[in-house]
């Protein structure tokens, strides 16, 4: 099979679907694999070693798409790309369609079989998401701490803490792979950790894995309870192949003190804020009720290499089934 991965074209997202030993891999099955120049280059990954590893490179964009029968990606096609996608044509891709209507209609139009790696399930488990949720768990206070500085407009709370000073708070909405790694991130560096769940499983599997980290059955009350002390709040939520639940209204955001920082990993599945609009690496953040909002679509971009060689880890196999 003809095997296309063409350069990532979202802003500021420098992700690359395919390694060099996943096309060397693949060319050793006999199969074609065209990579558009410079695709792996956001990543740490030169042209040099995609032509060492059986690369048929392109200088055009449309090219890849058109001699592939399989298309690899990192994220969604954007309005520019949907004409270049074609029947008897296979797209394999983060999607997250629950959030883009015009990009499911486009997508049902083109006759292309998209498969969303976000969906991929294998015994209950979402392998294709675990690796970057576990990457926007950990960046989300890494972003949220640095907003937090005054001199990003923050509340000047550091979350760790130091001896004779109470730590900051840390809120995260939802037990998952995000959540969890969030959370661990925070606990690590000190902060006070609270997690809301609404599985009782996953609550106790948090209770005996997380000794550094409370957690708190999530509902309305409990939420109006913990936000007026939260310094930072990770929105961590999922409903798999779905809209992502609006858990904070405007109303409870106001509520919040002046400067303290919501991180909306959820974002890519429509956010669970009431407030939330995505934004980009370039120009992240914006403020409504007085609360810094982080609400950046392709979070694990701003991290490529990790994050390119965590996602093909996982998508390798699936890859060469695939084709």
């Amino acid at each position: 099979m003809k095997v296309g991965v063409p350069k990532e074209i979202k802003e500021q997202e420098n992700r690359v679907a395919v390694l060099p030993s996943v096309v060397y891999q693949l060319t050793r099955l006999g199969h074609q694999v065209y990579v558009e120049r410079e695709a792996g280059v956001g990543a740490g990954y030169p042209d040099k070693e995609y032509q060492e590893a059986g690369a048929i490179m392109s200088d055009e964009h449309a090219e890849i798409f058109r001699q592939g029968d399989l298309i690899v990606k990192v994220k969604e096609p954007l309005p520019s790309e949907y004409p270049l996608l074609r029947e008897r044509q296979i797209l394999f891709t983060y999607l997250h369609l629950a959030a883009n209507k015009s990009l499911t209609e486009e997508l049902m139009k083109s006759g292309v079989t998209a498969i969303a790696y976000e969906t991929v399930e294998i015994n209950r488990r979402l392998p294709l998401l675990e690796p970057m949720s576990e990457i926007a768990g950990r960046m989300s206070i890494i972003v949220g701490g640095y907003f937090l500085a005054k001199h990003s407009g923050g509340t000047g709370v550091l979350l760790g803490g130091v001896p004779g000073i109470l730590p900051g708070n840390v809120l995260v909405l939802g037990g998952g792979s995000s959540g969890v790694n969030a959370a661990r991130m925070a606990t690590g560096l000190g902060a006070n950790v609270t997690i809301l769940e609404v599985d009782f499983d996953r609550m106790r599997f948090l209770d005996i894995t997380m000794h550094t980290a409370h957690t708190l059955y999530s509902n309305e009350a409990h939420l109006l309870e913990m936000l007026p002390g939260t310094d930072l709040l990770v929105g961590a939520v999922l409903v798999p192949g779905a809209r992502a639940p609006r858990l904070i209204t405007r109303a409870m955001l106001r509520s919040m003190k002046p400067g303290s920082v919501l991180v909306d990993i959820a974002i890519d599945q429509g956010g669970c804020c009431e407030t939330s609009r995505p934004t980009t690496h370039h120009d992240p953040t914006f403020v409504e009720e007085g609360i810094t909002h982080y609400c950046v679509a392709n979070m694990p971009g701003a991290y490529a290499r990790t994050a390119t060689q965590a996602l093909t880890n996982v998508t390798a196999r699936f890859i060469e089934f695939l084709a």
